[in-house]
């Protein structure tokens, strides 16, 4: 207990290490709202530069910047309906709509807050619960984190834009997408027609701000609406829609920490699963239905995705094993470091993993701080005109694209991304169903592949797997429910239990 005390304390009694976590999450903010420069991107540049550091303030200042950066990709997202992250393109849906209502200041004001809350309770299931959740993830086999992938293809319910067909086809070419390169398994390339170049892929962050960015600056030169006035009253949102909302808080934290717990998912699966949940859940959103500015719309996505930094570290810290791509480089920093996070470390070094936990409550606290600072000045991004901001969206999305990869054909698939986004929209095919899909497509593909390897090469046995372990069977079950809730029969039984209870 002295030791857990101890380490937890002390990020908070050396002045330094106070500053480095400031510094790392005000820089993870900013760098994750520009689209491309990706919270994995900046930790993997951090480790060559904190290489000859100490252990603890080259951790602090990276735990500081994936604190932030998860956060840091709804401001764009919110300002331009470009997300800066992956994770931030559920808070997208409701996010813009209410800046279009001139309404910026209170949203951002109210994604930062639950993004800050949705992290407390992931770092306090992490402080509390993290050997037990730990086994419990480390009992997913291939075949449930297939069907868990599967199932966010549900989410296509909640993205369309009238038609569910629509939604379909564009989740269905997402995942061509996402299946075009070299096949993991034989090495041999996959839909590359020949071409060189894309057997590597092509990089779902490229599709990302192709479909959002470039197609959106496309959309808004068609358009002549005049710039939307911000009324900034009051950034800080309001005690009592909080508590309105606590229990939707509640669940899409709890949804956003059990998926980060999950090895190979994180806040983007989990950001889409807590928004389909709250669509489906919350009868009366305010102060407009969902998709068209929806409080409720904001608040879940940036709970869960938030939520899951607490859950990511679980199984880091108590398995070795990376919850998403940012802890999976947080492991080779501390293997750098001459460290080796897993169970010993947990039995042998205790106060290590307090100090982990210590340093990401006060990139909390901090983030709080530098997310409701500035709000006011960022709101007036909207008001910008058009001959001035749609350049700059345009010059940032491809500064942005070419990072990721350094590489010229990474912008001219950038580029007929955005055109065929624009597109897409001006036929109501929701674009943020086929980014879902180029999502998802590689997850799917890897644990079927896997799942079928354990089963020594036999598919039957792989899907008969779904009926004779619990796990799966759970999964089946709620993907069951949430097909009938979607249904015109729901409200059917819905009015007929409501009846038989009156009588």
């Amino acid at each position: 207990m002295y030791n857990g005390l101890e380490g937890f304390l002390i990020p908070y009694m050396d002045l330094s290490l106070i500053g480095w976590i400031a510094v790392g999450t005000f820089v993870g903010l900013y760098v994750g709202a520009i689209p491309g420069l990706s919270v994995t991107m900046a930790v993997s540049l951090l480790i060559s530069f904190t290489f000859s550091w100490d252990v603890n303030p080259a951790l602090a200042v990276m735990v500081g910047i994936f604190t932030g950066g998860v956060y840091g990709g709804a401001r764009s997202g919110i300002l331009l309906n470009i997300p800066g992250a992956p994770a931030a393109v559920a808070s997208c849906f409701d996010g813009y709509p209410l800046a279009k209502m001139g309404m910026a200041g209170e949203a951002m004001g109210l994604s930062t807050t639950a993004a800050v809350v949705g992290n407390f309770f992931g770092l306090l299931v992490l402080a509390l619960f993290a050997p037990i959740i730990a086994n419990l993830a480390i009992l997913f086999q291939p075949r449930d984190y297939f069907l868990l992938a599967f199932m966010g293809l549900f989410l296509v319910g909640s993205l369309s834009e009238g038609s569910m067909l629509k939604s379909f086809i564009t989740a269905a070419f997402g995942i061509l997408i996402g299946l075009i390169g070299m096949d993991p398994s034989t090495g041999q390339g996959r839909m590359t027609f020949g071409n060189g170049y894309l057997l590597g892929g092509i990089n779902f962050i490229i599709v990302m701000i192709g479909t959002f960015g470039i197609s959106e600056a496309l959309v808004q030169l068609q358009t002549k609406v005049e710039p939307v006035k911000q009324r900034i009253t009051r950034v800080t949102p309001k005690v009592d829609e909080i508590l309105k909302n606590i229990f939707l808080i509640f669940r899409g934290s709890t949804i956003g920490m059990i998926v980060g717990a999950l090895p190979g998912t994180g806040g983007d699966i989990a950001a889409l699963i807590a928004y389909d949940h709250a669509k489906r859940t919350v009868k009366n959103p305010y102060p407009k239905p969902f998709g068209q500015g929806a409080y409720q719309g904001l608040i879940a996505p940036e709970c869960a995705a938030n939520a899951a930094i607490g859950g990511a570290f679980i199984p880091m810290m108590t398995l070795g094993i990376p919850g998403d791509s940012v802890t999976a480089v947080l492991i080779g920093a501390l293997i750098i470091h001459g460290l080796r996070p897993g169970p010993m470390l947990m039995r042998e070094q205790p106060h290590f993993f307090w100090f982990v936990v210590g340093s990401l409550v006060l990139a909390n606290v901090f983030l709080y701080i530098f997310g409701m600072t500035g709000i006011r000045l960022f709101s007036r991004i909207v008001e910008i005109p058009k001959a001035i901001i749609i350049p700059i969206i345009v010059v940032l999305t491809i500064i942005g694209g070419y990072s990721i990869q350094n590489s010229l054909a990474d912008i001219y698939w950038m580029i007929l991304f955005g055109i065929l986004g624009y597109f897409m929209k001006q036929y109501k095919y929701p674009v943020s169903a086929m980014v879902l899909g180029v999502i998802l497509s590689p997850i799917i593909d890897s644990n079927f592949r896997r799942g079928v390897a354990l089963e020594h090469g036999s598919v039957l046995k792989f899907f008969q797997g779904f009926f004779t372990h619990p796990i799966p069977i759970i999964l089946l079950l709620i993907m069951v429910a949430t097909a009938f809730v979607s249904s015109p029969y729901y409200e059917k039984v819905r009015k007929i239990i409501k009846k038989e209870a009156a009588v």
